[in-house]
């Protein structure tokens, strides 16, 4: 339902009676955009904003010759008790239900009163008081109904004050319940990784991740994000051996990734500390103080997938690896969106921006420059041109593309110091309000800091969504794709020689508004990019819960 026309009027009984009961003889019984009840009329008072007028011909609609100027003019000089909506318009053309008539009733019983009460009596006349009174009476049912609302409403909102967390806060919370199993022959075999294609450990799992955000603005504008995170869901892949953090070697491979693992022993950690403002109307700033993420701070053109806990049950099939580069640390990230179809975003992230040792620090260590250009021509159509050069150094534990590929695109000539340059399009089309297609396409090219040494990447996706499939708010999807490989390397022992594919499907299910059940199989053809390896299988059942 659109805003109400009764907003505009604070009107006195003495229009009410002149304008509408002496000109009709009775209210119009049809309203262009009728009120049914109570609660949306409060609404739609709250929602509109009024500009009080001085004079009537500040009405750009309001012209000297319609029949009611000059009892608007009137009631203006007299009474004072009309309001306009803020483009400076009336809009009086048109028919009023009770429940507006009693609104604006009720604002003007208020208006004569506080005239009586400043010693400007003298302005209501007798024959005022009496319509006054004769509308009350008529009125006497609408205007109850309208005040005990009014009262109920002040109640609630006394008692959601008096409880509420607090008054600039919120707080958003998610918890992921997961069931999960990889399944196959062997693990993936590779150089960076060699396991001798032993026995792929097929044991079920159940593990969870519990997220809490803390929302604050301070002016309306800005936002404060403090997030919380326990976690032990365990991620299969090849393992470590590191002394800090060893992990098992599950399937050999990081192809095989869940998008929503992460183990820390469900030890409650501050992984993320950021605050976003506006610096003017077309250009908001967010600066990240840990736990910088390019993913979070931009457009990613997979809507449908791009949430861990409710999108892609896969690490690659979230998003395009390009937004990767340079997760995890400080970084400030600028979007320039002058209300077009165009939005220019920037971003500089520091990893290791919080070490003070040599090779780490905001300018000395690990870091990611980041462009992106987004094309918006319409709701349905959206495309995007990105850029990213990334340093990465033993400090930083070269990772090229953030565990979605192979061993080797994530460690060309192994942990030396490495610069790539990233180039990824991007495109998402809803073809229909329950029909979405799109996918990325990415292409790096990558040199050694250490020898003379080059190498390049590629990788692309495409993406199929349906929501609404079987009931409303579910989502059937269908992700599949080649995960980023090392096409070409001078160290040639080190470059991938077959292909890999991502086949993923997942059916996410709506059960309430805050819990969602998705079962889904990822399917890893040739992992390692090796035909040599055996497809491996990743099933997963994850539960999850907003509040």
């Amino acid at each position: 339902m659109t805003k109400l026309f009764w907003n505009v009027l604070k009107i006195s009984p003495v229009v009410l009676a002149s304008t509408l009961f002496a000109t009709n003889g009775a209210l119009a019984d049809e309203a262009n955009e009728q009120i049914t009840n109570v609660a949306q009329l409060s609404q739609a008072q709250q929602s509109n904003g009024l500009d009080q007028v001085t004079s009537v011909s500040q009405f750009s609609d309001v012209q000297p010759t319609d029949w009611a100027f000059q009892a608007l003019q009137s009631l203006v000089e007299r009474y004072g008790c009309i309001a306009g909506y803020p483009n400076s318009t009336y809009r009086g053309n048109r028919a009023l239900t009770r429940y507006e008539f009693a609104a604006g009733l009720n604002a003007c019983l208020d208006r004569v009163n506080e005239l009586i009460a400043t010693a400007t009596a003298d302005l209501v006349t007798k024959q005022d008081l009496a319509t006054l009174q004769r509308l009350q009476e008529e009125f006497s049912a609408e205007l109850a109904t309208l005040r005990g609302r009014v009262d109920g409403l002040e109640a609630r909102t006394a008692e959601l004050e008096a409880n509420q967390f607090s008054t600039t806060t919120k707080l958003v919370g998610e918890v992921i319940f997961n069931a999960a199993t990889p399944f196959g022959d062997t693990r993936a075999d590779t150089d960076t990784n060699p396991d001798n294609n032993a026995d792929l450990d097929d044991n079920i799992t159940f593990s969870d991740r519990v997220r809490l955000n803390l929302y604050t603005s301070f002016t309306g504008t800005d936002r404060l994000q403090t997030r919380l995170q326990a976690a032990n869901i365990v991620q299969f892949d090849g393992g470590s051996t590191s002394t800090t953090s060893p992990r098992p070697n599950i399937t050999g491979t990081s192809m095989t990734r869940l998008s929503f693992d992460g183990d820390n022993g469900n030890s409650v950690v501050v992984d993320k500390l950021n605050y976003a403002f506006n610096l003017s109307e077309a250009i908001r700033v967010k600066v990240d103080a840990s736990g910088a993420e390019l993913y979070e701070n931009t457009f990613t053109f997979n809507p449908d997938f791009a949430s861990s806990g409710s999108g892609s049950i896969s690490r690659y099939g979230r998003f395009s690896p390009i937004y990767r580069q340079g997760s995890g640390g400080a970084g400030l990230t600028v979007e320039f969106n002058p209300k077009g179809p165009l939005t220019l975003t920037g971003a500089y992230l520091a990893p290791t921006g919080n070490n003070p040792v040599d090779g780490n620090g905001v300018l000395d260590g690990a870091s990611t420059i980041f462009g992106q250009l987004a094309f918006k021509p319409s709701q349905a159509l959206s495309v995007g041109l990105t850029y990213a050069r990334t340093y990465q150094n033993n400090e930083s534990n070269v990772n090229l593309f953030a565990s979605t590929g192979s061993g080797f695109a994530n460690q060309p000539f192994g942990r030396v110091a490495t610069v790539s340059d990233n180039y990824g399009v991007q495109a998402n089309f809803q073809a229909s309000s329950k029909l979405s297609v799109g996918g990325w396409v990415g292409f790096s090219t990558i040199e050694s800091q250490v020898t003379d040494d080059e190498a390049e990447a590629f990788y692309w996706a495409a993406t199929l969504g349906l929501k609404d499939f079987g009931r409303e708010g579910n989502v059937l999807g269908v992700i599949f794709g080649q995960p980023p490989k090392l096409t070409s390397n001078d160290v040639d022992a080190r470059e991938d020689r077959d292909t890999s594919y991502h086949l993923e499907g997942l059916y996410k299910v709506k059960l309430t508004d805050n819990i969602a059940v998705t079962p889904g199989l990822l399917v890893i053809f040739n992992p390692e990019h090796n035909d040599n390896n055996d497809t491996i299988y990743v099933g997963t059942l994850r539960t999850t819960f907003n509040f």
